[in-house]
């Protein structure tokens, strides 16, 4: 086959809507839609290994948990497994009061009478009909005029209509799909769906739902939103109805064509959990409610523990979930740059000092903790990381306040880690490193043993103070003194003494770890030598004094 020098050559502008007055771009989204899942059958029959009844029983029960109120249960006429699944949801009495299942047919008596009979029993239950309209199926597919088409549509409601009286103990509502909305006439779409209600006599109380899907994704969602509202102010006795939106992916807008489809006036949104169904997917009822969530609209859906949520999805459709995907993917609340980390650092700071809920944290359009995740992994450290995204693991995981030139200094050390094995750095490789930079006093030139304090002249502002300690410097004990205005000083003049770098001291600051009896003081000190060189010390100690020796001579070791 010869390619083309030019392949868009073979492709045409999707038509405009002639739509005057739009109202949809104005809007916002106030309330949550009606949802269908429709996991178990569109999710299902895209799978490679469909789900057998285990998995769609451990599905159907996780839909329930997060809330689904509609969920779409299958195509009981296209098999035994099917047809055995969904009678055996009604018989079991699996389905709460407060839940109603539908089920999906073509249009055609025989496959409409099955699907009825599949769900014989059910308190409420929804039968679903549908049948292609739109020109390539009418033309390539069926070879059928619009009045065929409209005569397939207007049979299947009779036999919805029929059905239903057949079995009088289920409370039935009826769902037609004018399938192929998206690259079909208007003006079509609308007769078949006014042809239906003819035949169904829907009410306000009772309305029936006209689902219109994007079976294929082939405009801008835009677009997809104006052919919704033209829809809406064009159809007849619209309070009848309930418009329904089944999106697909296929130009990676599903998500957007959904939510502009909802401001265009439809009222219910069908899709399945994370994006799966037939090639790019349906639309992702997770991102759509979360979506709402962070809009201040409560979408009336439970996904409090995602990581549960995925869990489940990923055993039952036995594919991943993207650890890019909005809201559940594993890195989605993950910062390993440094400007963004260092962003979202100061966001929780400035948290933590403000008086209300209000969520605003830099790159966190959403709470992790709202869906169940920790902050242990909002910042996670490699060779692009830096000071603020080592600072926040040290805090979050060892209660280490880091002043901000230390934190500089520190990720230079940790960058050199990172860039020597080539890989991320978990909590433990960061705690590992600041150990041997600052803590730990094996290998190092000085050592403390013991120490203790005396005061020369009184007690108060301005007395000298006597710092005697015992350590041990370069491997041999040993006792030395040092005099100064304050114990620090004085134990800057001993190290000096005894062949210590000459340094002042710059900068101090310490805190409390923890609570109670098992509170821990952590001292830091930046110094600087007499040819201007930083050095930065960390003493961790039970009693802060000791603490702040400890950050000397820590400091002092840096020199090495």
């Amino acid at each position: 086959m010869t390619m083309l020098r030019d392949p868009s050559v073979k492709y045409s502008a999707f038509p405009q809507v002639p739509l005057t007055n739009r109202e949809w771009p104005s809007r916002v989204t106030t309330s949550a839609p009606i949802w269908l899942s429709t996991d178990l059958r569109d999710g299902n029959q895209s799978l490679i290994d469909p789900m057998d009844a285990e998995k769609k029983t451990r599905f159907f029960d996780l839909l329930v948990k997060c809330g689904f109120k509609e969920i779409e249960v299958g195509f009981p006429a296209s098999g035994a497994t099917d047809f055995d699944y969904i009678q055996n949801l009604v018989r079991t009495g699996r389905i709460p009061d407060d839940v109603t299942p539908q089920v999906l047919t073509q249009s055609r008596a025989d496959l409409i009478r099955t699907s009825f009979d599949s769900l014989e029993g059910a308190k409420t239950a929804i039968v679903h009909v549908y049948n292609a309209v739109s020109p390539a199926w009418r033309k390539i597919v069926f070879g059928m005029e619009m009045d065929e088409i409209r005569g397939i549509a207007i049979e299947g409601a009779k036999q919805l209509r029929d059905n239903a009286a057949r079995l009088p103990g289920t409370d039935w509502r009826f769902e037609y799909s004018p399938e192929t909305f998206s690259t079909a006439e208007l003006d079509f779409s609308l007769a078949c769906c006014e042809a239906v209600m003819d035949i169904l006599q829907p009410t306000a109380e009772k309305p029936i739902i006209l689902n219109l899907p994007a079976t294929v994704e082939a405009s801008t969602a835009n677009i997809y939103a104006d052919q919704i509202e033209y829809f809406c102010k064009n159809l007849p006795n619209r309070d009848r109805a309930i418009i329904s939106l089944h999106t697909h992916n296929d130009r990676g807008t599903g998500v957007a064509a959904a939510e502009l489809g909802l401001l265009a006036g439809a009222d219910r949104v069908e899709g399945c959990l994370f994006g799966n169904g037939e090639r790019t997917g349906n639309t992702c009822l997770v991102t759509i409610a979360l979506n709402m969530y962070t809009q201040g609209v409560d979408p009336c859906l439970d996904f409090s523990n995602i990581d549960e949520v995925i869990q489940t999805v990923e055993y039952c459709n036995n594919l991943p979930v993207h650890p890019r995907h909005p809201y559940g993917g594993e890195l989605v609340y993950t910062a390993f740059s440094g400007s963004h980390q260092d962003a979202i650092k100061k966001g929780f700071a400035a948290r933590e000092r403000q008086n209300d809920e209000r969520w605003q944290v830099p790159y966190l359009p959403i709470d992790p903790a709202d869906l169940g995740r920790s902050y242990e992994a909002v910042i996670r450290v490699n060779s692009q990381s830096g000071k603020g995204g080592v600072a926040w693991v040290l805090e979050q995981d060892k209660g280490l306040k880091l002043p901000k030139k230390m934190q500089a200094s520190f990720s230079h050390v940790v960058q050199a880690v990172a860039d020597e094995t080539s890989r991320e750095l978990g909590a433990d490789d960061i705690w590992q490193a600041f150990e041997r930079t600052y803590l730990a006093e094996g290998g190092k030139r000085f050592q403390l043993v013991d120490w203790a304090e005396t005061h020369t002249k009184g007690v108060g502002a301005g007395a000298d103070r006597i710092f005697a300690g015992k350590l041990t410097i370069d491997g041999t004990p040993r006792s030395v003194s040092g005099r100064g205005n304050g114990l620090m000083s004085s134990v800057i003049a001993a190290l000096a003494e005894s062949g210590g770098p000459l340094m002042d001291i710059v900068d101090y600051s310490e805190h409390a770890i923890g609570q109670g009896s098992n509170v821990q003081a952590a001292a830091y000190v930046e110094c600087r030598t007499a040819d201007g060189k930083s050095l930065f010390g960390c003493g961790l100690d039970t009693d802060v004094a000791t603490a702040s020796v400890r950050a000397i001579l820590s400091a002092a070791n840096g020199a090495q």
